[in-house]
């Protein structure tokens, strides 16, 4: 299948793609080559046994990501949260005074009722 993008065009991207949904998903396997030269990129230094390991762990992550996207979504309308819950609202009144003064008094120095810093920048 070509590589795509979100209408299924043509792209030249790297890794092959299915169109899934209307996105594209890899489905490139990843190899031990791959997660050293990710670790060689992140500057990590990683054994042969960790970087096994490692790709051990990823492949699994990989695995459930694609069965997530397997999961046909197309008529659960997107929620905020996982529960059903209604925000309490409050009224949107001052509940604090004005220490604008309070506050400046101990200021070094104040004009306008603005704060005066030192340049920083040339």
């Amino acid at each position: 299948m070509p590589n795509c993008d979100v209408k299924g065009r043509a792209l030249m991207i790297p890794y092959p793609v299915l169109v899934f949904n209307g996105f594209c998903r890899s489905i490139m396997a990843l190899t031990l080559d791959d997660v050293r030269r990710a670790a060689h990129l992140a500057r990590i230094a990683v054994s042969d046994t960790e970087a096994s390991a490692a790709l051990a762990q990823l492949t699994q992550v990989f695995g459930m990501i694609e069965q997530m996207q397997a999961v046909d979504v197309s008529n659960i309308a997107p929620m905020s949260h996982a529960q059903d819950l209604v925000l309490r609202l409050r009224q949107d009144v001052v509940t604090e005074t004005d220490q604008r003064q309070a506050n400046q008094a101990v200021a070094p120095e104040v004009e306008h009722g603005l704060y005066l810093v030192p340049k920083v920048i040339e």
